[in-house]
């Protein structure tokens, strides 16, 4: 199925009859900015460069602490604000905003659509000029493991309005196993992340170093292909366990006979290897042609276009009276021109999403549907997507 198949001449003839027509006008900014200064956690962030978290706790925005920043919880959704200085020499003050929905793999269905709803509503807060970006726990973007020298995925979740995911009460035999790896496409040097994972000898990956906490004792084992820096962040995160208790540490190499032991510890007596854990961080390769499409309704009907493909992109084949849709081949950005329509406004995140359906199909609990999206806008854009355009 081609993929603007379903997406061109989107029936619009009623949009008059409906709020499509107040869509980014001067009202509907004033309200949506005047309901976003009652949210007590939006005041004061933005005016300095920074890095703020939020957790959805009961359909509220609620504060993360700051020495748990980089931490997140499988079971929650997260709003991350970052403000950075991005102005010229003629602006030295202007600042720049990223924010980012974080969406756990169990994040309930109240918390991700109040995690999305809060995230518009930040950005109207911003004035609108902020960049967007939808993550996903198993298919985090590079920008967004470059804000943290480690990031640690957890099980369990915070009670949500609806429905929950709990924590599990900690069984009197202790097993616990993280994987400490380093994202294939950070460009932090030190940026690792560190995942909690199934405590079977399956888990376990020759290139990266795992931490298994048994009881009272915890065990390093390092795959014989991982590297130094691994070893050195798995030190740290081992150091951190251990800060409140008093526990015994034991480090050992894959090429080591009593390595032997921690698969035993996992139920892989027999195990010989070689061990090569499904990674829960998608690839970054490139799996599609890179496309720049145009949404555009001049014609007096929603139509859906390719414009350009390939690596020849420029800022020139961006026109501010439509909304345009990049394809690098493994994320998707949503371009919103600022003279586009309000219609085009409207439709732009179903469009979006239709769009990855068409493209990487939809798994039968419906995953296409939150694939990772990021949104820039014209005359604010950030340069992760001037590098995404040109393909630099």
């Amino acid at each position: 199925m081609a993929p603007h198949q379903d997406l061109v001449h989107l029936t619009v003839d009623d949009w008059r009859d409906s709020n499509v027509e107040f869509i980014n006008s001067e009202i509907d900014h004033k309200v949506k900015y005047n309901s976003a200064a009652t949210e007590p956690a939006w005041r004061g962030v933005g005016e300095t460069p920074g890095l703020h978290i939020w957790r959805i706790e009961e359909f509220q925005v609620v504060a993360w602490p700051q020495n748990r920043y980089g931490d997140f919880h499988e079971g929650d959704s997260y709003i991350i604000l970052h403000s950075y200085k991005a102005g010229t020499k003629d602006d030295e003050e202007k600042l720049g905003h990223d924010i980012f929905f974080w969406l756990g793999s169990k994040s309930t269905q109240d918390e991700v659509g109040t995690a999305a709803y809060k995230t518009v509503e930040l950005d109207e807060y911003l004035h609108g000029i902020a960049t967007q970006h939808r993550e996903l726990q198993k298919e985090l973007s590079d920008d967004f493991v470059d804000l943290f020298p480690r990031i640690r995925v957890l099980s369990g979740g915070v009670r949500s309005g609806f429905t929950h995911v709990e924590t599990e009460e900690e069984p009197k035999e202790t097993l616990t196993l993280l994987r400490v790896f380093k994202h294939p496409m950070a460009k932090r040097t030190d940026s690792v992340i560190v995942y909690e994972v199934e405590p079977k000898w399956q888990s376990l990956d020759e290139n990266d170093v795992f931490v298994l906490e048994h009881n009272d004792k915890i065990w390093v084992w390092q795959g014989k292909n991982c590297s130094p820096m691994e070893k050195a962040k798995a030190a740290r995160v081992v150091h951190d366990m251990t800060i409140a208790k008093h526990i015994d540490v034991e480090v050992l190499s894959q090429s080591e006979s009593r390595s032997r032991m921690v698969v035993s510890l996992l139920g892989g007596e027999d195990a010989e290897g070689p061990f090569r854990a499904a990674r829960p961080i998608t690839s970054q390769q490139n799996r599609r042609p890179r496309k720049l499409w145009r949404l555009s309704d001049a014609s007096g009907a929603l139509e859906f276009d390719v414009v350009k493909e390939g690596n020849n992109m420029t800022k020139s084949d961006l026109k501010s009276n439509d909304i345009f849709l990049l394809d690098t081949g493994n994320s998707v950005w949503v371009w919103q021109g600022s003279e586009a329509s309000r219609v085009e406004n409207a439709v732009w995140i179903k469009v979006a999403e239709a769009y990855i359906r068409h493209t990487n199909g939809e798994t039968a609990t419906g995953e296409a549907h939150v694939s990772p999206i990021a949104k820039a806008v014209d005359g604010n854009e950030s340069a992760a997507f001037w590098m995404a355009l040109l393909g630099t």
